[in-house]
């Protein structure tokens, strides 16, 4: 964590945390080193405090995680296997395939964001957590960043960043959703600023 408090990072966050308790033992720690950094070179280290939201508690939790997090960035990959039960490499190598060619799922869901699951989870987690904090900002950290559909899909949740290099790298028109309906000014990198 110290190298990272060394860099240029605007943010840190708690990753797979489901408890307020939990989150603010991460900050409090996070706070500690970033007070020794300062010490130790003589600088001042700017930077907020946030949470992924990676677990299904974590999502209905989201109220009391939001008094804590001054953002939330969603872990897509994680969030996804978490909410259908199954692992991602287990589910590609066995059984997805089938679904899909079958209909049972139109797409896969590690690729293109499950809105009417993973999503709704998502968007429950954001109203929730803008009650506590209004001005929460919130990002999404994972591979759904570089599908069209997922990034209008966060967009409409309220979603203030997605991951640019992971769009532009992987599908260079899937920025055209957010950049027509927002403004260049909005495609930036998670954490959101």
């Amino acid at each position: 964590m110290r190298p990272l408090r060394r860099g240029s990072s605007p943010g840190d966050h708690g990753p797979q945390v489901c408890t307020a308790q939990e989150l603010k033992l991460v900050r409090d720690y996070l706070g500690a080193v970033q007070s020794q950094v300062e010490v130790t070179y003589g600088v001042k280290v700017p930077c907020r405090f946030g949470t992924m939201i990676e677990v299904v508690r974590a999502c209905m939790r989201a109220e009391n995680l939001a008094e804590v997090a001054e953002f939330f960035s969603f872990g897509t990959n994680d969030l996804t296997q978490a909410t259908f039960s199954f692992s991602r490499e287990d589910a590609e190598n066995k059984f997805l395939p089938m679904y899909n060619e079958r209909g049972i799922l139109q797409d896969n869901p590690f690729e293109v964001l499950d809105v009417k699951g993973v999503g709704r989870l998502m968007a429950l987690a954001v109203d929730w957590g803008r009650k506590s904090r209004p001005a929460l900002k919130v990002g999404i950290c994972g591979e759904h960043g570089g599908h069209p559909s997922s990034i209008r899909f966060c967009d409409s949740i309220g979603s203030t960043t997605c991951p640019a290099l992971r769009r532009v790298c992987r599908s260079p028109g899937s920025r055209q959703p957010m950049l027509r309906s927002r403004g260049a000014r909005s495609a930036s990198i998670a954490p959101p600023e």
